[in-house]
């Protein structure tokens, strides 16, 4: 009897779950362990009860007024409707007594801000096919869905063990930013905040600010630091207040040419313009010849990020 249980199982296992099958519940899964923490929430690695498929769940807590609840709902809404390959699968959202609760897609490699910790810094090449995969899905957000992430940073870049790049967190940040209230309240980093978002001189931010974020997190990647350095040849900025004066107040930072290819210093400087209508949109950088220059090369991200090694991709 136990054998033909046993056989069942092993014939008759459920198919995996899709993004549009909308049937996942919390009861449905069981937690494996915390892998992260930000964007005021904790993320879980989760696995399917009957299909055994690996998930990520992003838990938040939210004191939310009544009168907010139906425009986190449609926030929710937009957040699993969005389907793109560069963007990270929502399944399923809750909310509950307070608790969004979010079942995602798991990218077993980290983030960006992972890889980068082991490898300090990014060659060109590498970059090129991050840059890519991070375009086409500013693309989709920007010109498809008519999505602002708000909160484009190295750990809201997500990678996994076959050199895929997908965008994340774009709709927790609408979230966060819907229920307090304008477009120009302070929701996402400070770091990699566009000039305009910060000092509100353009009553609120478009597209473009995450443009200004996508450049500041290129150039980190290529100089292994964050690009705006401290005064003083200090390690670290003393008060938040001091940084974002020089993002408003000084001229954005530059590759040193010396250092770097003259296409890739052109592209950095075509997304840290100050003026957010100098600076081009993410369908305009597409064509820009940094993105495509080393496609010859055929360069092999799934190989380069698992060389790297992955704090995430054990389980």
């Amino acid at each position: 009897m136990l054998c033909m249980i046993l056989t069942f199982m092993l014939f008759f296992q459920p198919p995996p779950i899709k993004p549009t099958d909308n049937q996942l519940t919390l009861a449905d899964i069981d937690v494996i362990k915390v892998v992260g923490k930000g964007n005021g929430g904790v993320v879980q690695l989760v696995q399917h009860k009957w299909t055994s498929q690996f998930f990520a769940l992003k838990v938040i807590q939210m004191n939310i007024e009544e009168s907010m609840r139906k425009q986190i709902a449609q926030e929710l809404k937009i957040n699993q409707q969005a389907q793109c390959p560069y963007v990270v699968v929502c399944y399923q959202s809750f909310y509950e007594n307070g608790v969004i609760s979010i079942i995602l897609e798991y990218m077993d490699g980290g983030s960006l801000a992972d890889l980068l910790k082991k490898v300090k810094t990014i060659p060109e090449d590498y970059l090129a096919a991050i840059c890519k995969q991070v375009l086409k899905g500013l693309v989709y957000l920007h010109h498809e869905k008519h999505i602002i992430h708000r909160d484009l940073k190295p750990s809201n870049l997500l990678i996994n063990h076959i050199g895929e790049v997908k965008i994340t967190d774009f709709g927790v940040s609408a979230i966060m930013e819907s229920t307090s209230g304008q477009a120009n309240t302070f929701i996402g980093t400070y770091n990699y905040m566009s000039p305009e978002r910060i000092n509100g001189s353009q009553r609120g931010y478009n597209y473009k600010s995450d443009i200004w974020s996508l450049g500041l997190i290129l150039l980190e990647c290529a100089l292994g630091r964050f690009p705006y350095a401290p005064p003083d040849q200090s390690e670290t900025w003393e008060s938040i207040f001091e940084l974002i004066e020089t993002i408003v107040d000084k001229p954005p930072p530059i590759p040193p040419s010396e250092q770097f290819s003259t296409e890739f210093c052109s592209f950095i400087s075509a997304c840290l313009q100050k003026d957010p209508k100098d600076r081009l949109s993410a369908q305009e950088l597409m064509a820009h010849p940094f993105v495509n220059m080393y496609d010859d090369l055929e360069v092999d991200l799934s190989a380069y990020f698992s060389n790297a090694g992955s704090p995430l991709a054990t389980l």
